[in-house]
């Protein structure tokens, strides 16, 4: 089997394929826009709405009088105080059910507090949701055992810090390689850990960490592991562009024994375990991309209407006026994304769980593309006091405007927990999975001529039924969505649904046809694949933003600014779309591929004279063999 073979292998080894409602998301890739999924949406349970709000009030003042985010940019580290102060709040238990010390947050009232802790010190909320959303509570809430739960999760919401060890100096997004080994002991009563992790972050002050290993025989299986075992060293903690306050470093494991009874889920499992943990785990990001963009346009409207070139403030000129809409229109979006999604996977009866992979995958690819592109819209918007740091500004007497830093922190969003690109993969594997059940032995590269046969007869009878769906529906009569068609001077929102269901048909339509064209090459059309995962997502925003605006109406909330909000955004959304369905069939996808070919060759390298490379000597991934310069423990303790 070859590596490419074996890394497919293991990913859909991992795929969680049993769950017990429908995706919204899935459904939009196959043409059908089930407004009914997301709209009308049940009201938040009461309880859980009068707990979410005391502790955000409790939080806000936190981190209004606590937390000093040029401080942390300064120190590169969180001060102690401040992991003190969330501590007596509860804020690291805010995931944790209350049965087991935590605050019993919804994913709603989480996400909200996580996106005002990121407004305040975007590391302090990397610290919190490093540690809840992919650290040993989320795991230990889905797949461990009663005496793991009772064991560690009153540990973690007391503030035990915990931190997530996948990656690898030489394994990231493909899991058939990882390298560091679990391997039983004789008795079975526990496993030996050797090997690295890189980029662990909160690994330099974690007490509880979360590690992913290779069971021999039996595949990647997870374990919760004390920080303090003999055999763990930290051998340094990493700088970034942004984040500089995070505790983010490299683990080696050294011959570190860890009791059997640590180990979450059964051995192989560790891969579904982290994918799963990831499905509500990704969130965090959207969440923290909100805050960001409230903060740019909070500070982008008050710089556009004070700052004054040729006569009039800079906002009133359609050049800085088209970035401040975007900023605006786009926030209002993500909140919607956010809001819905978090809701969604609050829904725990079993008749209304929904399946959110997608929807959750959507969200954190969207949100951090977007909230990148407001943070350097603000910062063109500022022009040179834009590109001059917080600190320079307060210098010569201006106000401190932490720009530059947003844009420096945002940038990690689109890498982490799964790159943009990776993001598109997996969904897109997602949404074209009953196309790939349906061709089977179709597209499969090793099925006979007999097994190609067989599987024509069956995708002919399936398509038949379902392409001719695709050309009419209930989203082009005239009186569909009329719950957003509001008189009263209301913006007309149904005509966007309406337009985004026909989108959503002729978005099927197209993977259809690529499927055809490409057959079983078609995975391999990763910028095709890309641009087909891009429409649905703005699909998806549009949606969300029209619910979300109907639904602020319902209550009383701003309903009519709301509304204008939805419309102007989802008329930018869709001039992206047309552009996106323009280049799925017209693009320099080929001529990109021949040249990135010639320039990988080195045909091209003659074009790179003329410079000084300032890059130091040394490989381009370390080796894992500690070397003589290693083994030092930089573990930072905090009270």
């Amino acid at each position: 089997m070859t590596t490419e073979d074996e890394a497919r292998r293991v990913a859909e080894a991992a795929r969680q394929r049993e769950w017990r409602g429908p995706s919204f998301a899935r459904e939009l890739f196959l043409g059908r826009l089930r407004l009914g999924l997301l709209h009308p949406r049940p009201l938040p349970d009461e309880a859980a709405t009068r707990t979410g709000e005391r502790f955000l009030a409790r939080l806000r003042e936190f981190c209004a009088s606590k937390i000093d985010g040029a401080q942390i940019e300064r120190d590169a580290r969180i001060p102690d105080d401040v992991i003190a102060g969330l501590r007596e709040l509860g804020a690291f238990g805010m995931k944790i059910g209350e049965a087991h010390g935590g605050l019993g947050l919804s994913h709603l009232f989480y996400n909200r507090a996580l996106a005002l802790v990121g407004s305040a010190s975007p590391a302090v909320g990397a610290l919190l949701s490093a540690h809840q959303s992919i650290g040993v509570p989320q795991p230990l809430k889905l797949f461990g055992t009663e005496e793991q739960k009772n064991a560690y999760l009153p540990r973690c919401a007391r503030g035990a810090i915990s931190a997530f060890l996948l990656t690898e100096p030489d394994v990231g997004s493909d899991p058939a390689r990882l390298a560091t080994s679990a391997v039983p002991d004789e008795d079975g009563e526990a496993y030996v850990l050797d090997g690295v992790k890189l980029w662990t972050t909160n690994g330099v002050v974690a007490e509880l960490l979360v590690v992913m290993a290779q069971v021999p025989d039996r595949g990647i299986t997870a374990f919760v592991v004390e920080a303090d075992s003999p055999g763990i060293t930290v051998e340094n903690r990493n700088a970034f562009m942004g984040l500089r306050g995070i505790e983010n470093g490299v683990t080696r494991f050294h011959q570190v024994r860890v009791p059997a009874a640590n180990r979450i889920g059964e051995e192989g499992e560790g891969l579904r375990i982290a994918l799963t943990t990831l499905n509500t785990g990704r969130l965090s990001l959207p969440a923290m991309c909100v805050g960001a963009g409230k903060w740019c346009l909070k500070t982008g409207r008050e710089w556009a209407g004070a700052r004054e070139q040729w006569g009039r403030p800079i906002g009133k000129h359609e050049a800085i006026g088209s970035r401040l809409a975007f900023i605006a229109a786009t926030t209002f979006a993500l909140e919607a994304i956010l809001d819905i999604t978090s809701e969604l996977a609050d829904e725990d009866r079993p008749e209304h769980r929904h399946d959110i992979r997608i929807e959750a995958a959507l969200a954190k690819l969207y949100a951090s593309e977007m909230a990148w592109r407001m943070a350097d819209d603000l910062v063109q918007m500022r022009g040179g006091r834009g590109y001059e740091t917080a600190d320079s500004l307060a210098a010569r007497g201006e106000r401190g405007v932490p720009a530059e830093q947003l844009l420096r922190d945002l940038r990690i969003n689109r890498i982490f927990e799964g790159s943009s690109e990776i993001m598109r993969l997996f969904i897109a594997r997602e949404a074209v999975d009953a196309h790939l059940k349906v061709a089977g032995d179709l597209v499969s590269r090793d099925a006979s001529f007999t097994q190609k046969r067989r599987a024509a007869f069956s995708a002919t009878a399936f398509y038949a039924r379902w392409l001719p769906s695709l050309a009419a529906g209930r989203g082009q009569l005239p009186l569909a969505y009329g719950d957003f068609h509001i008189p009263g001077g209301h913006p007309d929102l149904a005509h966007h649904l309406r337009w985004a269901e026909r989108a959503s048909r002729r978005l099927a339509r197209s993977t259809f046809y690529g499927m055809s064209r490409w057959q079983g090459r078609l995975e391999a059309k990763q910028a095709f694949l890309g641009r087909v995962v891009d429409i649905g997502a703005e699909l998806f925003a549009m949606t969300a933003a029209c619910v979300h605006a109907e639904r602020l109406r319902r209550r009383g909330e701003s309903g009519r600014e709301a509304y204008e909000l939805a419309d102007a955004f989802c008329e930018q959304a869709r001039q992206r779309v047309a552009d996106l369905f323009h280049h799925l069939w017209h693009n320099t996808d080929g001529p990109d591929h021949t040249l990135s070919r010639a320039v990988l060759e080195g045909r091209h390298a003659w074009l790179e004279s003329g410079i000084i490379d300032a890059s130091t000597p040394g490989p381009w991934i370390a080796d894992a063999t500690p070397g003589p310069s290693k083994r030092a423990d930089v573990h930072r303790s905090i009270p």
